[in-house]
């Protein structure tokens, strides 16, 4: 059986016909390839939503799983009032949301490519017209007029996030929280385990604790 004859010279490992593993200027190429698309990536889709918010209130983009939605929706029925997703992503969500009788439901998101996920995810759910996807800042957004509150962002954010929602939500509020909870907080509920887990907080009960923490008693 006669020997395999070597490439050209010059000529990229990645390239030849023999089905030979790449050298080591393939694995360069291939690796500032992917660096290149990854960098694209985050310019088109996630970057536009972060220019005007500051470095450590960001939070990127991570999609919920389905059995995420699941559980956060669970903690949620059966109530009324005004739903929002503070950071509503690709819409889905807020979508699920509507379908389970939570009216009206809201997304806020900077992300205008998200936006129009969003906005496709609904009309294609048949929900175009009745579902909101608005392009606005959550810390800027007043939520004096919000019962029912879904929040899927990062662990740095939360601290900031619970003084606004202590603030601004009415007493019959909930705030249901995925992934990671409110470190302060005490839930009335939880459901799920590990990354689908999520946590329910009343804020009347959040409120309460909070004054008796303020005070020195115990709750």
């Amino acid at each position: 059986m006669e020997p395999e004859e070597p490439g050209e010279p010059g000529e990229a490992a990645w390239g030849r016909r023999d089905g030979g593993e790449l050298g080591g200027r393939g694995l360069l190429e291939l690796a500032v390839a992917s660096g290149v698309v990854a960098w694209a990536t985050w310019a088109v889709l996630l970057m536009p939503g972060f220019r005007r918010v500051p470095l450590r209130l960001q939070v990127p983009y991570q999609p919920s799983g389905p059995q995420q939605v699941a559980n956060a929706l669970e903690l949620l029925r059966g109530r009324t009032g005004k739903t929002v997703d503070l950071g509503s992503g690709d819409g889905r969500l807020v979508v699920e949301a509507y379908k389970q009788g939570l009216r009206p439901a809201v997304g806020y998101e900077l992300n205008p490519w998200l936006l129009c996920l969003s906005n496709y995810r609904a009309w294609k759910a048949g929900y175009h017209g009745k579902v909101s996807f608005l392009k606005k800042d959550l810390w800027k957004v007043n939520l004096s007029d919000c019962y029912n509150v879904i929040v899927f962002l990062a662990p740095s954010v939360k601290p900031p996030l619970a003084t606004k929602l202590l603030a601004e939500l009415p007493d019959e509020a909930r705030v249901v929280a995925g992934r990671f909870p409110f470190p302060s907080w005490t839930p009335a509920s939880t459901l799920g385990q590990g990354l689908e887990q999520v946590w329910a907080y009343d804020m009347k009960e959040v409120r309460r604790a909070a004054q008796s923490l303020a005070e020195g008693s115990p709750v």
